[in-house]
């Protein structure tokens, strides 16, 4: 029963208190606190290496209805550093559950609080801007709140993290094509999702997933038709490694696309900078105009750091011309950017948001046959 768990209580950094009851592990964790809209998709979420350091606010109020399975990871463990729900599942229902959302938090040593008040807390960091966060059940939630609070204000700062290199594959491995394969793609790991090599090789591509670290030589041995930059965690402003590569790859004329931190890393390289996000956009439900067909997109978003381009026009590279393609309805961020020829042909390319969002929405899965085309273009380019 719910009344029997353990207190709990979660404090920000700038001292807003909630009180609730232990969810998950019992124990201590830091974060920054960052809320996410998503009705669906909870297994995606905990599992995606982007929640690298964050505690996750569920502003759906019931959370864990459809347990965990063992097919929808997006990765190898669980992410996030903590996780708040207000009303918790008591049991599972869905065929293909195999054990409880808190059986698998608790499994992976995941601290989380139950019982509170998540539209509060929502509004809050909404109004204050996403901030850091400390969870504390069992024995801690006694601890003096002077002491606790001070545990808080004491972890790092999201701001200059550089965290990809601590999600990503140490070592390279191949997804072979489904089928006959038609293009070979370099994708560097900052945290990559399962269903990116999945709906890649669903076309025909047999993807090289390369560590966070790797050299343009080792870009090179892959002999790739393009090159993939992958969503992650941390700020794009500490990508230097990342944005350097990116620069010979485009330097080589070799097809990019980019998702996520892949647009951040895009976006340096093509000469624009970076800032933080007051409080970021997260769920499944973002709307997103492509600026090209005028058309709206409904998106999966995770994203705390964002580009600052102009909207419009475009801006002179040495590698052709870069604008922006998409934006968010809500706020007008930036959600694409993309390179051109003089001719106005499309080089490269890249998204802020997740085509590849396994709990959906799929209305953006057809950029995966954009990369497509562009690689196509170029081989025929070259034989011709």
């Amino acid at each position: 029963m719910l009344s029997s768990r353990e207190p709990a209580i979660l404090i920000l950094e700038d001292g807003r208190t909630f009180t609730g009851r232990a969810y998950g592990r019992v124990g201590t964790t830091v974060g920054e606190a960052v809320f996410s809209t998503g009705m669906t998709g909870y297994q995606e979420t905990l599992t995606d290496p982007s929640y690298h350091r964050q505690v996750v606010v569920m502003t759906a109020p019931h959370v864990g209805n459809t347990g965990w399975n063992d097919e929808d990871d997006e990765s190898s463990r669980i992410w996030v550093a903590g996780y708040v729900v207000r009303d918790p599942a008591v049991r599972p229902s869905n065929w293909r559950s195999r054990r409880s959302l808190e059986s698998e938090l608790d499994r992976q040593g995941v601290v989380g609080i139950s019982d509170l008040d998540t539209r509060a807390l929502t509004r809050h960091l909404r109004e204050r801007g996403a901030m850091r966060a400390g969870i504390f059940s069992g024995p801690a939630a006694g601890m003096p709140r002077e002491q606790l609070l001070a545990q808080v204000t004491g972890a790092p700062q999201m701001a200059g993290a550089a965290l990809a290199a601590e999600v990503a594959t140490k070592e390279a491995y191949v997804v072979p094509a489904v089928g006959e394969r038609r293009f070979t793609v370099a994708a560097l790991d900052l945290g990559i999702k399962a269903m990116t090599p999945e709906l890649m090789a669903q076309r025909g591509i047999e993807v090289h997933v390369l560590p966070a670290t790797a050299s343009v030589e080792q870009v090179r041995e892959v002999r790739p038709d393009g090159v993939f930059f992958s969503n992650g965690p941390g700020d794009p402003a500490t990508a230097d490694h990342e944005v350097e590569l990116l620069k010979a790859v485009l330097g080589e004329g070799i097809p990019y696309f980019g998702i996520c931190f892949g647009n951040q890393i895009f976006g340096r390289a093509l000469g624009f900078g970076t800032y933080k996000l007051k409080y970021g956009h997260r769920g499944i439900n973002q709307p997103v105009m492509d600026l090209t067909t005028r058309k709206v997109e409904i998106t999966a978003q995770n994203h705390g750091f964002a580009v600052d381009a102009p909207l419009t026009g475009s801006t002179p590279t040495a590698w052709g011309d870069a604008r922006v393609s998409h934006v968010c309805l809500n706020d007008d961020v930036v959600e694409g950017l993309e390179l051109r020829s003089p001719e106005g042909d499309l080089l490269s390319f890249s998204v802020q948001y997740h085509p590849e969002a396994a709990a959906g929405p799929h209305d953006s899965a057809h950029l995966f046959d954009r990369f497509i085309d562009v690689m196509t273009a170029r081989r025929e380019g070259k034989d011709a």
